[in-house]
């Protein structure tokens, strides 16, 4: 079986559940079972890498059911900690053998140092040539043009924004760009972290350091872009959109579309400097039926769930459904199991948890006083004694009505008489 030939970006999400039939759909394509490696080099650097690598491990075991291996690949050049030349053959190897290469979040500049002076790059390269799948999310993704950019050190350190040489794998495609993930980054709130944390000031200095024919390929977040070279094809996934920015001009494509791969190798021809919407037009493919991966975005990422899920439960509680209430707080524990792959998420899993926990404080104060209308449990006994009241005061026992009506009143019912009959008004509070 030969193997198809496949390099998939992912701006984030890459270990979510909106990347999930992505992931499934990639592998569908391998032999069974196909032989998938965590190329874990980019987050090597961190106390945590073990516990990522598990958590990548768990999410392709339970969410893509394949069982994909831990490369090992995190100290090859570390002048603290000597490496392993055993480990280091044994992890190249897999590489080597493998059907399906992933790699995700960390630092682009801790991967590239460590794969400097080793046939990594040419190993991921005979993939994407001869037959095999690569997947490059996040920061790994930022290493696969022929420049990129040290987001973190800017965004975190202060580091002046400078060009730094990349794998320059996508030139294997006939594709001169620099890839930035994250494209449609919110979580600055009030200050731009758009562009990977650059910001639209920084990119520009960026963009300025680059070739003349070098372009930005932006990918959004949970948001993929697949390109297959068999097909001469590359679609769009997820829930946002990849965009083609050169320089003064954008043009994106929208999840579910795709273009040839020949507007990839020369956007500048293809889209020249025309109104940008017009151009595309003309280059764009709208696939048949729904993609698979594109959902309402706003639902298909945490953020989303979680607003969901906490307006379901207000509702219910409203309601006096106890089920649907149940159901709520069910179904966020699970969203916090399902996104807990997800390495980028910002303070959203503290607010989840938080959200969880005063469901159950909620539900805790519900089963004290009861969900279930008060009226209906009330009800037959006030029906009763409105029947006694009705009868004393057809005998023109008034003082007997009055009783009836003093103990309504003591206990927060208040009885009206109509011209249609008598109504009750039960006061809850």
């Amino acid at each position: 079986m030969s193997l198809p030939r496949i390099l998939t970006i992912m701006g984030s999400g890459e270990t979510t559940p909106t990347m999930v039939s992505t992931h499934r759909a990639l592998v569908a394509q391998l032999p069974s079972p196909p032989r998938a490696v965590l190329l874990d080099t980019p987050y090597g650097f961190q106390e945590n890498a073990p516990e990522l690598a598990a958590r990548a491990v768990a999410y392709f075991r339970t969410s893509v059911n394949i069982d994909i291996a831990v490369a090992g690949l995190v100290r090859m050049h570390d002048t603290h900690l000597p490496a392993d030349p055993v480990l280091i053959e044994r992890g190249l190897r897999a590489l080597t053998d493998s059907h399906y290469i992933f790699a995700g979040p960390g630092s682009p500049t801790y991967a590239l140092r460590q794969w400097s002076g080793t046939n990594v790059a040419s190993i991921i390269e005979d993939k994407i040539r001869h037959g095999g799948i690569v997947t490059f999310a996040s920061a790994a993704a930022l290493t696969l043009g022929r420049a990129t950019v040290p987001v973190y050190e800017i965004y975190k350190v202060g580091q002046d924004v400078e060009r730094l040489n990349g794998l320059d794998l996508l030139s294997t495609l006939g594709i001169n760009a620099t890839v930035i993930p994250h494209y449609d980054n919110a979580e600055g709130g009030n200050h731009d972290t758009r562009f990977c944390y650059l910001g639209e000031t920084r990119l520009r200095l960026f963009e300025s350091l680059l070739d003349d024919d070098t372009f930005v390929l932006g990918v959004d977040e949970h948001t993929g872009l697949i390109i297959d070279s068999d097909a001469g094809t590359a679609r769009v996934v997820g829930n946002g959109t990849v965009t083609l920015r050169l320089r003064s001009v954008s043009h994106s494509i929208k999840s579910g579309e795709s273009i040839d791969i020949a507007v990839l190798q020369n956007p500048w021809t293809h889209f020249g400097s025309g109104n940008s919407s017009q151009a595309l037009t003309s280059q764009v493919t709208t696939l048949s039926g729904p993609d698979e991966d594109h959902t309402d975005a706003a639902d298909d990422t945490f953020e989303g769930t979680l607003t969901r899920l906490n307006q379901a439960f207000g509702h219910a509680i409203a309601s006096r459904d106890a089920d649907s209430a149940l159901r709520a707080c069910l179904d966020l524990e699970q969203a916090i199991v399902d996104w807990s792959s997800d390495t980028l998420q910002g303070d959203i899993g503290d607010r989840a948890r938080a959200a969880l926990r005063s469901m159950i404080s909620q539900l805790g104060d519900a089963s004290s006083g009861g969900l279930k209308d008060p009226r209906e449990v009330v009800g037959p006994y006030v029906e009763a004694m409105l029947a006694v009241r009705a009868t004393v005061r057809a005998e023109k026992r008034f003082d007997l009505s009055d009783v009836i009506r003093d103990a309504f009143a003591n206990l927060g019912i208040e009885v009206r008489d109509t011209p249609a009959g008598v109504e009750w008004v039960l006061d809850e509070k």
